[in-house]
């Protein structure tokens, strides 16, 4: 690569986790981000031009580990960092002051901190597509769907076995919250990482009997679960994972105990839409593509295709703005800021089907708060519901009060939104 071409790239650090308890989702995932990335370089010859350099760092899904890989990456390139994707909400939370401080967006689609929705506050925090706030409110009212009514839910038992990090604590709030509402006795459940020790957490939710049972659980802590619970005849239909306890990897190792599971979806499911042919076309044709062939359209794989393209197109739309040159990441930011992918644009981006529309803007960083609900037959997952939204009467309170608190205790003066451009 001679130093002018090097000079017209947009560098894209990749945070990912390849080994470890946490590799079985980690992997298809990276896969998924590689494979879109690639794929723009080799259809298109990059953004405008201007060739993607991506380099992955491995993290092991370690707070420490994913700090020490963004502070490496950051400066590379012709301009730095263009965004960072932590896939780590312990990882989102360690480097929130430092990408606001280093004018990095970092974007943290269905993860990372739901107060993050509010930009006033981040304004280089991106929850796109959902916040565990609103993956919350979706599974409850699944669950009120299933009951019968919301009025239902009324004196019904809920427990959350969670991952005990930030991931895992951070939908608590909203189904307290829920259940003050509703009139539930809601039951929260740590699990210790890496989650493959589970037997007394089951044998109390046995022991209980709660009506349903959330899953915020990631990596092996999933397949573990899931046996656990057939281990102590807790019926897998009264299971709702969220959108990361929703994957392949989740449910295959508990074989035909997994039947009946239920998640919630980050809008898409497991198959192939038109970018998967371009995907197949230009880069596992060329013998490019890091997934085995078999599992590209799979949930996992499919959501790092939505993630990476959602920071392409990030950056496409600061190139209006800004040139169609490597930008720097207070630049991109920018980009999704004003990120706004109609029906039309995501049919154009081979997206059809995968997603709905999204709008970013400086009040909302989530843009979307959209999800079903798939269910394991054991063999495929199947969507089971309509399309839920998630309830802002309910979220927004907790995200108002959260923000307001970070930004008194972190001395931010939040940004007025009826100005921002």
């Amino acid at each position: 690569m001679t130093p002018a071409s090097a000079q017209n790239e947009q560098f894209i650090p990749m945070l990912s986790y390849r080994t470890g308890a946490y590799a079985v989702n980690g992997v298809p995932f990276a896969n998924g981000m590689h494979d879109y990335y690639m794929m723009i370089n080799e259809r298109d010859g990059g953004i405008n031009g201007v060739k993607l350099l991506v380099e992955e760092c491995e993290t092991g899904y370690a707070t420490d580990k994913g700090v020490e890989c963004y502070e490496r990456l950051k400066g590379k390139g012709p301009t730095g960092a263009a965004f960072v994707n932590p896939l780590s909400t312990g990882i989102t939370f360690a480097l929130t002051e430092k990408t606001a401080a280093d004018k990095i967006p970092i974007i943290t689609m269905g993860y990372g901190r739901a107060d993050s929705k509010n930009g006033a506050v981040f304004a280089y925090n991106f929850p796109l597509l959902g916040t565990y706030w609103s993956a919350a409110d979706i599974a409850i009212q699944h669950v009120a769907k299933e009951l019968g009514g919301a009025d239902k839910l009324k004196g019904k038992k809920i427990s959350l076995v969670y991952h005990d990090s930030p991931y895992g604590k951070e939908p608590i709030p909203t189904l307290e919250v829920l259940a003050k509402k509703h009139g539930f006795e809601f039951t929260p459940i740590p699990v210790t990482h890496p989650g493959v020790e589970q037997k007394s957490q089951w044998l109390a939710i046995r022991q209980n009997r709660p009506d349903y049972v959330l899953l915020w659980g990631w990596g092996v802590m999933n397949g573990t679960a899931v046996k656990e619970a057939a281990a102590v005849a807790y019926p897998r239909d009264k299971m709702i994972g969220v959108w990361w306890s929703g994957a392949e990897p989740d449910v295959t190792p508990a074989g035909d105990q997994a039947a009946g599971y239920k998640a919630l979806m980050l809008q898409h499911g497991a198959g192939k839409y038109a970018v998967h042919g371009d995907v197949e076309k230009h880069v596992y044709a060329k013998g490019k593509g890091l997934s085995e062939p078999a599992k590209v359209g799979e949930v996992l794989y499919n959501r790092g295709l939505v993630n990476a393209m959602l920071g392409v197109e990030a950056i496409r739309k600061a190139q209006e703005k800004f040139g169609k040159k490597p930008l720097k990441g207070e630049e991109v930011r920018w980009g999704l800021e004003n990120l706004d992918l109609s029906a039309a644009r995501l049919k154009e981006l081979g997206f059809e089907g995968m997603m709905k529309p999204v709008k970013i803007s400086c009040a909302d960083h989530e843009g979307a708060r959209d999800g079903r609900v798939m269910q394991w037959d054991g063999k495929a997952w199947k969507v089971i519901s309509d399309w839920y939204t998630a309830n802002q009467e309910v979220t927004e309170p907790i995200v108002k009060d959260v923000s307001a608190k970070y930004a008194a205790d972190k001395k931010i003066e939040p940004r007025d939104c009826s100005k921002a451009s």
